[in-house]
C-alpha cells in the first residue's frame, strides 16, 4: 500500500498571471507526487487591500522585471502567456469580481469543471487579450471547457447571491489567515504540519516537503 495523498490547496485568481503557472505544475504532477489537490477561487485585489500590497506592475522596475520573467516562465512551462495590451486597464481597472464569482458557483455546484473553466478563463485575459468581465465574456470560457449553456447560465445567474458572495469572501479570508499578501498562494498539508508557499516558483521545495513525507510514512509503516 502506497503512502496516502497529502492535501494541497491552491488558492488563485485567473487575474494573476503567476497563480496560472502554479496552477498547471500542480495539475500536472498531482498523480506523480501522490496529492489531494484542491482548487481555492479568491479574490486577488481583497488580499492585495488587506496586506497593505500592491501591484508589482506599479513598480516600474518590478514591471519591466515582470514581463521577461512571464514570457521565459511561458515558454519554459509550455504555458501561452502573452500580456494584454492595455494592461493597466486589465489589471487595475477592470479586475476579475465576477470571473471569480463565476469559478466560485462553478466549485460550489460543479467541482469537476473547476479546473477546465479556470483555464479558459486565463488562456482569455493571459493568451487571447480577452474580456472576462462581462457576462457573455464568462459564457464563452464556460462552454469552451465544455459545460453546456444552460448550466453556465445557471451559475452566472447565481454570482451575485449571499451564498456566492459570502463563499468566496470566507475563501479569501482563509487566504489571508495563512498570510498571504498575493497570489498564488500554495499550502501543503503533510504529516500534520502546514507549509504555507507564496509564488509559482516553489513547486521544488512542495516535491521536497511531500517526499520527505512520503519517507516519513514509509518509516512509520
Amino acid at each position: 500500500m502506497g503512502p496516502l495523498a497529502r492535501t494541497v490547496e491552491l488558492f488563485y485568481d485567473v487575474l494573476s498571471p503567476y497563480s496560472w503557472l502554479g496552477f498547471e505544475v500542480l495539475c500536472r504532477y498531482q498523480n506523480v507526487w501522490n496529492i489531494n489537490l484542491q482548487f481555492r477561487p479568491s479574490f486577488i485585489a481583497a488580499i492585495m487591500k488587506d496586506s497593505g500590497n500592491k501591484p508589482p506592475a506599479l513598480v516600474p522596475r518590478k514591471a519591466q522585471y515582470m514581463t521577461n520573467d512571464l514570457k521565459l516562465l511561458g515558454k519554459q512551462l509550455q504555458v501561452p502567456i502573452q500580456f494584454p495590451k492595455d494592461f493597466f486597464s486589465v489589471i487595475l481597472e477592470k479586475g476579475s469580481l465576477s470571473a471569480m464569482r463565476f469559478l466560485t458557483a462553478v466549485n460550489l455546484e460543479h467541482p469537476e469543471m473547476l479546473e477546465k473553466v479556470s483555464r479558459e478563463l486565463w488562456m482569455r485575459v493571459w493568451s487571447r487579450d480577452e474580456d472576462i468581465t462581462q457576462p457573455q465574456s464568462i459564457l464563452a470560457a464556460a462552454e469552451k471547457a465544455g459545460m453546456s449553456a444552460e448550466q453556465a447560465r445557471g451559475l452566472l445567474e447565481k454570482i451575485s447571491t449571499p451564498q456566492v458572495k459570502n463563499q468566496l469572501k470566507e475563501t479569501t479570508e482563509a487566504a489571508c489567515r495563512y498570510g498571504a499578501f498575493g497570489l498564488p498562494v500554495t499550502v501543503a498539508h503533510v504529516d500534520g504540519q502546514t507549509h504555507v508557499l507564496f509564488g509559482s516558483d516553489r513547486m521544488e521545495l512542495l516535491a521536497h516537503l511531500l517526499a520527505r513525507g512520503a519517507n516519513l510514512y514509509c518509516q512509520h509503516t
